[in-house]
């Protein structure tokens, strides 16, 4: 039967191009991006469902008033399937982000280009991709009349590319039980060229704002004020002391430690022969799940008190974003099992849970006890002008999909 269903995808290329130019030519740009939001690619989203005769279809909206609709829209439709108390869960996300500047662009951002097995535009990885994926596994069924396994879930939300407060975290605490724990979930949201990363587990982000302060003054006269600038410098390189204090190693991550990196610097002053009594500097810090970033904390502001009576400066240590790590999704659990039997069926190649120091949205879902897996075939062409997919990774991908569907 599988023979079957994998024939029947690699004959919806026109589909899949058709879809890919629909949706690309709806830019879904949440507010905080500009944008409307992603009411009008719902709306096409819906219609399609309503064509294909799926009748188990909810929309769970956001109230946002920042934008005309009113709200953020968050679709979940349901095929049946044999086993009716537990479902496959794809979750594709409707926003992009912005183009960028348009210079670099070889084409409209917002007109699918088809070079071959090229498909160009905005969103056509990030997150079409997904969206396309679980279209085209409930066409494949629809068409051939197959009754899966389990239940296939289509869950299309918004705000992914910015909190996710008006997405999967709205859906997951305004619509209790639609995901249950014995469910499969898989994001495909991220992943290598290659098809072997399932990624199963994240690492903790952690931001911090250093702010020193001193006296200004001119430079000719330096006893005059309170310099900055050899303050930062100082607490900057303090900074890599923090990975011997946090040497914990975790080889399901690559990197496989914690890592803290100085990153972005604020300006000072504007010219060259004054002496800067402010400076601003900010640290990047993604801590293994094992690590305590309370620990970390601590360490820093330790490190900026050793700082300020060195060079008689005082220094403020704030923490703009803390985002902790969720607990890992087992790599023993059903849906990491399935995805990589499968994986290894279509592409007859060696996949393997790993973790990453990025954030993806199947954190909501660990947190709440729910186990969930981030793969797909990725070019890693997101937020990238010219972004791009082979139509072949799509079609791939959704034959892993389909045989998770019929196991």
């Amino acid at each position: 039967m599988l023979e079957r269903v994998f024939q029947a995808i690699d004959n919806q290329r026109e589909l899949v191009i058709e879809l890919q130019k629909n949706l690309v030519s709806i830019p879904a740009l949440g507010p905080d991006n500009g944008g409307d939001g992603e009411r009008a690619k719902a709306d096409y989203l819906l219609g399609l469902l309503r064509e294909w005769r799926i009748a188990d279809i909810r929309e769970i909206n956001a109230p946002d008033d920042r934008v005309p609709a009113g709200h953020r829209p968050n679709i979940a439709a349901v095929i049946p399937g044999r086993d009716t108390g537990k479902t496959l869960w794809i979750i594709g996300h409707m926003d992009v982000v912005p183009p960028g500047e348009r210079a670099l662009w070889d084409s409209a951002p917002y007109t699918l280009r088809v070079e071959g097995d090229l498909l160009i535009g905005r969103g056509v990885e990030d997150n079409h991709q997904g969206l396309v994926m679980g279209l085209l596994a409930a066409r494949t069924l629809l068409d051939l009349r197959l009754t899966p396994s389990v239940n296939l879930g289509l869950l299309f939300v918004s705000d992914e590319e910015t909190t996710s407060r008006y997405g999967l975290e709205y859906v997951l605490n305004h619509a209790p039980g639609l995901i249950k724990p014995e469910d499969l979930v898989l994001v495909p949201d991220f992943g290598g060229p290659d098809s072997e990363m399932v990624e199963i587990a994240e690492k903790t982000i952690q931001h911090f704002k250093i702010t020193v302060h001193g006296k200004q003054c001119h430079a000719s006269t330096p006893d005059g004020g309170v310099n900055t600038l050899p303050a930062a410098a100082d607490l900057i390189l303090k900074m890599h002391g923090l990975y011997n204090l946090f040497p914990e190693r975790n080889e399901l991550f690559d990197p496989p430690v914690s890592t803290f990196e100085p990153t972005k610097k604020e300006a000072n002053v504007e010219n060259v022969n004054t002496i800067p009594g402010r400076d601003v500097f900010y640290v990047d810090c993604r801590v293994l799940p094992e690590t305590d970033p309370d620990e970390v904390t601590a360490k820093v502001r330790e490190m900026a008190e050793e700082t300020a009576k060195a060079y008689g400066v005082t220094v403020d240590v704030e923490i703009p974003m803390l985002q902790r790590a969720a607990p890992p999704t087992s790599e023993d659990s059903p849906v990491v099992q399935k995805l990589i039997s499968n994986i290894r069926r279509v592409y007859g190649n060696n996949p393997r849970p790993q973790g990453i120091g990025g954030g993806t949205v199947a954190a909501f879902l660990r947190k709440k006890g729910i186990p969930a897996a981030v793969w797909a075939t990725c070019m890693h062409n997101a937020h990238q002008p010219n972004e791009k997919i082979y139509l072949r990774f799509l079609l791939n991908d959704a034959k892993v999909a389909a045989g998770m569907l019929l196991d």
